[in-house]
């Protein structure tokens, strides 16, 4: 899944030094402060919420200079965004998969209260797979949204009482009333 567009990358990208931890704690902050922002930018250029510290992808490998980001420094900087609150990690203290947060979960349960209010939801009930996927959300923000993201940001729309939750026997029969 990736966007038409082309990435525009950042200047430091093309500095080799950046893919390798720095230990000078000025310098270590300044470093992981950047990869954090190149990682949000990408991810929500290429609409990705999950990544992996180890994959192969552009983010962690630059060719044109011959360098990868050792997947311990992309920990580390992932392991920055989860303490800031802008990701989550999925698998506990493997790290080996991470939740990207590139849209802050209030946005999101705006962006799905705004929509169901635009669309004359009240009192309608949806899967959350249908909310994610299905022809009523295609063309709009909400097309795609991970499962997680979108379970946390109606969760977030639960405690404000404009929406009911409902559990299913299996994750694909869970889904919501908009209130």
């Amino acid at each position: 899944m990736g966007s038409s567009s082309t990435f525009s990358w950042p200047y430091f990208y093309q500095y080799p030094p950046y893919f390798t931890r720095q230990p000078v704690k000025e310098t270590a902050d300044r470093q992981s402060s950047l990869w954090g922002s190149l990682i949000l930018a990408y991810c929500k250029h290429h609409k990705l919420y999950v990544l992996s510290p180890s994959e192969d992808i552009p983010l962690w490998v630059n060719k044109d200079i011959n360098r990868r980001l050792a997947p311990e420094a992309a920990v580390s900087f992932l392991d920055d965004l989860v303490a800031a609150g802008s990701a989550l990690w999925l698998d506990g203290g493997a790290k080996a998969r991470c939740l990207v947060l590139w849209r802050r979960l209030p946005d999101v349960a705006a962006a799905i209260a705004s929509w169901a209010a635009s669309y004359g939801m009240a009192d309608s009930v949806m899967l959350l797979d249908e909310l994610a996927a299905g022809p009523e959300v295609a063309g709009t923000e909400l097309e795609g949204l991970h499962r997680e993201v979108l379970l946390r940001a109606l969760q977030l729309l639960e405690a404000q009482g404009k929406v009911k939750l409902f559990k299913g026997a299996t994750p694909e029969e869970e889904g919501v009333k908009f209130l």
